[in-house]
């Protein structure tokens, strides 16, 4: 099994939930994604780049962009949580996620996948 669906599958309910439901959002919406196992979480890459990551710390699911510098799209949503390039999405529970919001995100953070961590 690829290691990083072995960390989603071994996590407590209801993170594993939210894991799995953002897994296939994410590869739905971007399917040439390739899920790769790196820093100890999965991370999600297009085209060879990082693209974000999904980490269960505390009592919630982070769903990490690495270009967050430039993204546009319902940036009120996201938390930078003391870090000051990545911005993420943070979910306690299912329902806490609207997949039209999600999708918007994942679509804006294609669409700056070719630039540059910094801006």
């Amino acid at each position: 099994m690829n290691p990083a669906e072995d960390y989603i599958l071994q996590q407590s309910e209801p993170h594993r939930s939210i894991l799995l439901h953002l897994q296939s959002v994410i590869e739905r919406t971007v399917p040439d994604a390739v899920l790769k196992y790196k820093y100890k979480i999965p991370f999600y890459y297009v085209n060879g780049r990082r693209y974000c990551y999904l980490n269960q710390s505390k009592d919630y699911v982070d769903l990490g962009f690495w270009n967050a510098a430039h993204l546009t799209v319902n940036l009120e949503y996201m938390t930078t949580a003391g870090r000051k390039m990545m911005k993420s999405l943070r979910y306690k529970s299912l329902d806490e996620i609207d997949n039209t919001i999600l999708i918007e995100i994942l679509q804006d953070a294609c669409s700056v996948g070719d630039k540059k961590f910094w801006k």
